[in-house]
């Protein structure tokens, strides 16, 4: 059963040519989200990972307040290339925003000792979300990349879908129906070098 179970997450690429398709229907989609949500483990189970799926126009809204917001820092070829690559995502079926909630650690703040670890423990919890969305939406085959034009987009995002203004962007999925060939393996550095066992 692992080896099915860690086969699904070698299988998981970053996938950038992507339609405005998808293969299955959005009540599917939408329920794996949540049932990532329900299933995913945090820091003193505080729940603080907070998911929005954007589609169809509003979808397209949010690659419009990228490339906005990205405008000022490129010019010339790399302008060129980098609205290139907007236009991609914005051709995909959608996008997933992952934000956390750090109001749920309030109820911890009497543990002194670790209130250093709540801001990188809430990103490792969200981390765990991206990659379970990530991996079972691929498993559905939908194909998706992770990028992260936070902190440039956070403030209009916020406004624009009425988010509330503590939460943290940090990711951001563009999901689609896969076009083309599949990306070519990636080269993997040795497991020797990375890994030991002390007994």
């Amino acid at each position: 059963m692992a080896d099915a179970f860690l086969s699904s997450f070698a299988a998981r690429r970053s996938v950038y040519q992507l339609s405005g398709e998808s293969p299955i229907p959005d009540e599917q989609l939408e329920e794996i989200v949540q049932k990532v949500l329900l299933a995913t483990p945090s820091a003193f189970n505080t729940q603080s990972t907070r998911i929005l799926i954007l589609k169809g126009a509003q979808h397209h809204k949010l690659w419009d307040i990228v490339k906005a917001a990205v405008a000022p820092f490129v010019t010339g070829e790399q302008a060129t290339a980098t609205n290139k690559k907007l236009a991609g995502f914005k051709g995909a079926y959608a996008t997933i925003l992952f934000f956390e909630d750090p109001s749920t650690y309030e109820p911890l703040a009497a543990f002194k000792l670790y209130s250093d670890k709540f801001e990188s423990w809430r990103d490792q919890a969200n981390g765990m979300h991206q990659l379970l969305v990530w991996t079972a939406l691929s498993l559905e085959g939908l194909g998706g990349n992770l990028q992260h034009y936070n902190p440039l987009i956070d403030d209009e995002v916020k406004k624009t879908w009425s988010v509330n203004s503590d939460w943290k962007l940090l990711a951001q999925l563009v999901i689609g129906k896969p076009v083309g060939d599949a990306p070519a393996p990636k080269e993997k550095k040795a497991v020797a070098d990375r890994y030991r066992v002390i007994s």
